[in-house]
This record gives C-alpha cells, sequence and structure tokens, in this order.
C-alpha cells in the first residue's frame, strides 16, 4: 500500500528542494552500494535498490516530482486512472541504464527477448479554465502503431519466418565479465546483430520494412477530471505502441494545458478575483452581484467597507481531484472605485457630504491659516523631462 512506503526524498537522502544533479548523484550512490551483482543473494540490499530506483523514478521526472509534491504517494497509486505510475521491471532497466548503460546488465534479470511493455507516448490538449474546473472529454488525433496485418507483426515476407540470431543463440543479450574498481562484474548487453529480438529476419516484409508494425491515425477519447491543473497529466492505459515479443501496450500520458482566465485566478483548489464597487456602497453597504464558476452570486457589503476587504466565498472554489464533493474557496478583493466624471450637481453634493463627515476638502486651508504653513503647488516636470530628453 502506498501509506507503507517511505517518502522519496528520505530514501534518497535529499531535500525536498534538491537540484535535478542531487537527485541523480544521491541515486548513483545508493544504486552502487545496493545492486545485486554487488550484494548476491541480499534480499535486504535487493529491497532497498529497488525502493532507491523506485524513488529516482519519480523525483527525476519534472511532472511525477510535481504530483507527487502535491499528492504523495497517492498520486500513483493507480485509484482514479490520474497521473498513476507502475514501476515495473521495465521501468527499473530503463531508469538504471540511463545512469550507468549496460555496466551491471541495466538490471534486466530476465532475457532481453522476453515480453516487454510498449513505450508510452506522450502528448497534450488544451483546455480552458472552466473545463479544468468542471471536468471534459476530448478528443485526441495521433499516430500511433499496430502490428503489421501482413506478416502478423513478425516483421518477415509472408511465407517466411524469422530466424534466430546466431551470436546470442536467441537469448536477445550478449553476456562477458570483465574486471573493474567494483571487482569481476557481469556485463549484459543487447545483442548488436538483433537489436535483443533474438531473430534475424532475411525476407523482410515490403509493407513494414521489417518492423512488423505500421502507423495510422487515430482519434482518442480523453477524460480529464475535474479539479486538474496546468501540466498534470492524464494516463490511458494501454493506448501507447504495441509490446514486443507479446508485452502489454504502453500507456498514453495526455498533459494538459489550461488557458488562463480573465477575471478568475487559481492557486492550488482556491479561485480569486476582484470586485469593484462604489463609494457609496462601501459606506452605506448594498448587494453586489459576483461572477463564480457556479455562476453569478449575490453578495451583502456591510456598511463601512474598506478598500481592499477580502471576503470568502466557502465551497466556490475548485473541486478536489479525487473527491469533487470536497472544493476549495472563493475569495474576493473588493475594490472601491473612485468616479472620473462628475456633474456639477454631484460635486456639489460631495462637497455638502464632506462637509458633514469632517470637511476633509477644507482641512488643508485651516493647518495654513492657524500654523502659517506655506501653500505648495504641483509643478509642472514637463520642461525637466524634456532636458533629460534632449
Amino acid at each position: 500500500m502506498a501509506e507503507q512506503k517511505r517518502d522519496y526524498y528520505e530514501v534518497l537522502g535529499v531535500a525536498k528542494d534538491a537540484s535535478d544533479e542531487d537527485i541523480k548523484k544521491a541515486y548513483r550512490k545508493l544504486a552502487k552500494k545496493y545492486h545485486p551483482d554487488m550484494n548476491p543473494g541480499d534480499k535486504n540490499a535487493e529491497a532497498k535498490f529497488k525502493e532507491a530506483s523506485e524513488a529516482y523514478a519519480i523525483l527525476s521526472d519534472a511532472d511525477k516530482r510535481r504530483q507527487y509534491d502535491q499528492f504523495g504517494h497517492a498520486a500513483f497509486d493507480g485509484t482514479g486512472g490520474f497521473g498513476g505510475f507502475d514501476f515495473n521491471a521495465s521501468d527499473f532497466g530503463d531508469i538504471f541504464g540511463d545512469l550507468f548503460g549496460d555496466f551491471f546488465g541495466g538490471g534486466r534479470r530476465g532475457p532481453a527477448n522476453g515480453p516487454m511493455k510498449g513505450t508510452n507516448v506522450r502528448t497534450s490538449v488544451r483546455i480552458t479554465f472552466l473545463e479544468a474546473v468542471t471536468g471534459v472529454e476530448k478528443e485526441i488525433t495521433l499516430s500511433l502503431k499496430d502490428p503489421c496485418p501482413t506478416c502478423s507483426g513478425t516483421g518477415a515476407k509472408p511465407g517466411t519466418t524469422p530466424q534466430m540470431c546466431p551470436k546470442c543463440g536467441g537469448k536477445g543479450q550478449v553476456v562477458f565479465t570483465q574486471q573493474s574498481f567494483f571487482g569481476t562484474v557481469r556485463n549484459v548487453q543487447t545483442c548488436p546483430d538483433c537489436g535483443g529480438s533474438g531473430k534475424i529476419i532475411k525476407d523482410k516484409c515490403t509493407q513494414c520494412g521489417g518492423s512488423g508494425y505500421i502507423s495510422s491515425k487515430k482519434t482518442i477519447k480523453v477524460s480529464i477530471p475535474a479539479g486538474i491543473d496546468n501540466g498534470q497529466s492524464v494516463r490511458i492505459r494501454d493506448k501507447g505502441e504495441p509490446g514486443v515479443n507479446g508485452g502489454p501496450r504502453g500507456d498514453l500520458l495526455v498533459e494538459v494545458i489550461v488557458e488562463p482566465h480573465p477575471v478568475f485566478l487559481r492557486q492550488d483548489y482556491d479561485i480569486f478575483s476582484t470586485v469593484h464597487i462604489s463609494y457609496a456602497m462601501a459606506a452605506l453597504g448594498g448587494s453586489v452581484v459576483i461572477d463564480t464558476v457556479d455562476g453569478k452570486v449575490i453578495y451583502d457589503v456591510k456598511p463601512g467597507t474598506q478598500s481592499a476587504t477580502r471576503i470568502r466565498l466557502g465551497n466556490k472554489g475548485v473541486p478536489t481531484i479525487r473527491n469533487n464533493a470536497i472544493r476549495g474557496d472563493h475569495y474576493v478583493t473588493l475594490v472601491i472605485e473612485t468616479p472620473t466624471k462628475l456633474s456639477k450637481e454631484a460635486k456639489e453634493l460631495l462637497r455638502q457630504f464632506d462637509a458633514l463627515t469632517g470637511d476633509s476638502l477644507g482641512e488643508a486651508a485651516r493647518v495654513s491659516e492657524e500654523g502659517g504653513v506655506a501653500k505648495e503647488h504641483a509643478k509642472d516636470n514637463s520642461k525637466k523631462k524634456k532636458f533629460w530628453k534632449n
């Protein structure tokens, strides 16, 4: 279970803000220490090696690391079909091979020509802000491989069959040992003659050129869950490239790009927006219409509301991916709007109002008369600006 796993940063012994290079160095150190070839028969070392490799598989991938930082192990528990990650033997071999090449045989314990899962395919889809909040179904079109109908995926010309590779004896790997600073190390490499398939095709299929696959355009429906954020991905099982030697197909990973909204700003599962109110409403109170992702709502502004007052509309934010019944909040900043065009009557009424509420308009004159303070006027800086411009 995901709850029983140690924190991935703790496993590698790095801080949560560690750089990609720090994560890679930490993993290399642990991999050399606990690799099964260095600890034959040591189940504890093998478990630590797999744990470190799984942690590196997540933290070395920018998308997976972002999901892990936000959701923890739950992001990869496979429930709900979102952002899932299957750490299997092929993932392990790919990751370890990227760091060490075939020095330890790439971590693959079985024959290279055994059944292997197909390659994952990555693509992206663009959606609106509101579609990310409510969830949406999209269709994407991309080119995917399928077994060649002429040769049934063998790659050989009809009427012929692939022959066993004489170099590796059909195993797909060549094995040799060499001396290193670790001692005697077994080095396993993919057979250079057959490319790991264990077979040689003399008469290639004319339709697929011996690859065994043909590509075609396909339209796939993608169900994007409510609450998804920009940069997160949806995994569609078994929609990637075909497997090798009878292995399952890979997965399709669809990165979601969310277009910005002109009014709403998202932070985690909360939404923020700004609403302008009149001076009269701020002073006397009243009802204001606020746009939310659920539609328009009416909010009662309290008398004496100050500018930049923030109010909270509970449960009006973005639904959480794991449980759409749980939502964030919507925070609205009320900004008092100062009128720029007033009629003579409106100006006179404002002067009367000011006189009744403290006479702020006449305060400067009173201070000048009582204290002899000099009156300063704003100066025209146009000449100075012109001078410096020249």
